[in-house]
């Protein structure tokens, strides 16, 4: 009998696990470990953060689902791991402390064969001075419970509107080296319609400040589309066309350093240190690891065997520092394994990346200001996919082989960005991206132009929200969930 042991349910966590229960007999055991009592369909969270849609519709529990499926759920969060276990443990465990329930507060040492850490990113908004939501009128869309603070607070800044008041809205990236702009771009975007809904667009000045070389880079290297009666565009000449029709003031290049009430301060690549005040502001915060320490069999510290600096999980990357010109595919994982513990496996947001895709930039001062990678999506569930099939390959192959693979720059991945809510005035960017990490020895713009492309529409939106619907059956495993590809 094996035991398999995640870490998170989000998407990567929630991914995994079922597969995981579905490819294998009862004789073997498949733990969830997570906080949270409940799955949140994050990409609707702008959507909740605009109050077109209740909180109640984006989040649901996991226990009762997790029960029928017979994975044991433990509502508690990783605390250490001892990935070669000690003198009473055989085998690696993790220590877990439980978050809620009779065992509020205690530890316990779950015991693994393979372990699957997609605890994700820790959402560091202690990294920039002020960003913590609910505080100097900022708020988030990062979480359901976030973004329904979001909606209400929005609605308290459309009813000072539309009694004649001028207030500016602020949206962006709030550090230099955060990542999710597309989050940012469709919140944006979403606010902008909404404020046009409500006839109050006109009292409003928007400003989208981002730390992309040129909003509609968003953290991937410049994408070129193949855009219906626009020809070629780049994503920065789509954002900007899109800005420019709707009256949104763009800030790139921007490196939010500390906010203040009702003001942002921020550093600019030509070294710059500015201002933006504002009366309402969504800032993406930085990402990083969970920052969990690993102990070896007689308690000495390996925490450098499975984590990187930025607090991410090592897998089967190429971490050698080189110029930017050098960087390639081939650098990117392939199964999300660990090197050094071969039964430990890190997909999604979790796994640490080698490089960014941006190109790296600093400002004159020497602070870097740039995006980092983003894995949320498509990457994470394809990725807990590939982990699960190769785990149950070698359970039941009595293996170390890993026939399956998914290397970021080996695959493409689809995108359907919202521009605002809305059954006959909705609107949505469709995107294609082949492959998702740039393979300029292949391609010389670095991805394949027929198969990377966009579209804006109506229709766009429609499909967005056949996703939300679509995808929260499958959390839901519902009947043939299975079916339904990442």
């Amino acid at each position: 009998m094996a035991r398999v042991v995640v870490l998170g349910a989000g998407v990567s966590g929630h991914t995994a696990a079922p597969y995981l229960r579905r490819g294998l007999d009862k004789s073997h055991e498949v733990i969830v470990v997570a906080p949270n009592k409940d799955y949140n369909y994050i990409p609707s969270n702008i959507w909740v953060g605009t109050g077109r849609m209740s909180h109640k519709r984006v989040h649901f529990p996991l226990a009762p689902i997790y029960k029928k499926a017979g994975i044991d759920f433990r509502q508690a969060k990783a605390v250490s791991f001892h990935p070669e276990g000690d003198e009473q443990h055989k085998k690696g465990y993790v220590t877990i402390e439980y978050t809620a329930g009779a065992k509020q507060g205690q530890q316990e040492k779950v015991e693994y064969d393979f372990l699957v850490n997609a605890t994700g990113p820790k959402l560091n908004f202690e990294g920039t001075e002020g960003l913590m939501p609910g505080t100097n009128k900022v708020v988030s869309v990062c979480s359901w419970t976030h973004a329904d603070h979001a909606a209400k607070e929005l609605k308290k800044i459309i009813e000072r509107l539309k009694k004649g008041e001028k207030l500016k809205i602020l949206i962006g990236t709030g550090h230099p080296m955060a990542t999710c702009q597309g989050a940012a771009f469709e919140y944006v975007l979403n606010v902008e319609h909404e404020l046009d809904r409500q006839g109050v667009r006109k009292n409003a000045e928007i400003y989208f400040i981002t730390n992309e070389p040129e909003a509609g880079e968003f953290g991937v290297g410049s994408m070129i589309f193949k855009v219906p009666m626009k020809g070629i565009l780049s994503g920065e000449q789509l954002a900007d066309m899109l800005f420019k029709d709707k009256g949104i003031i763009s800030i790139p290049e921007a490196g939010v350093q500390k906010v203040e009430d009702g003001k942002v301060y921020y550093e600019t690549l030509s070294g710059e240190y500015k201002t933006q005040e504002f009366d309402f502001a969504m800032l993406i915060p930085q990402f990083t690891g969970q920052g969990f320490k690993a102990y070896g069999k007689n308690g000495e510290d390996v925490t450098d065997k499975l984590f990187a600096p930025n607090g991410f999980m090592k897998v089967d990357a190429d971490y050698t520092p080189k110029p930017f010109e050098k960087w390639s595919v081939k650098d990117w994982p392939d199964t999300y394994q660990n090197p050094n513990y071969k039964n430990i496996f890190a997909p999604g947001i979790a796994f640490a990346p080698p490089h960014t895709m941006s190109k790296p930039a600093k400002s004159k001062n020497g602070t870097p200001i740039f995006p980092s990678p983003p894995r949320t999506g498509m990457p994470s569930g394809i990725s807990a996919k590939i982990v699960a099939d190769n785990i149950i390959s070698m359970i039941k192959n009595n293996n170390t082989e890993l026939p399956h693979k998914a290397n970021m720059g080996r695959f493409g991945a689809i995108c359907v960005a919202s521009a605002g809510y809305g059954w006959k005035k909705g609107s949505a960017i469709t995107m294609t991206i082949y492959p998702i990490v740039n393979d300029f020895e292949k391609y010389p713009s670095g991805r394949d132009q027929s198969k990377t492309k966009g579209e804006m529409g109506l229709a766009g939106h429609w499909m967005k929200y056949a996703l939300h619907v679509l995808f929260k059956y499958k959390a839901k495993l519902k009947p043939f969930w299975w079916m339904i590809p990442e």
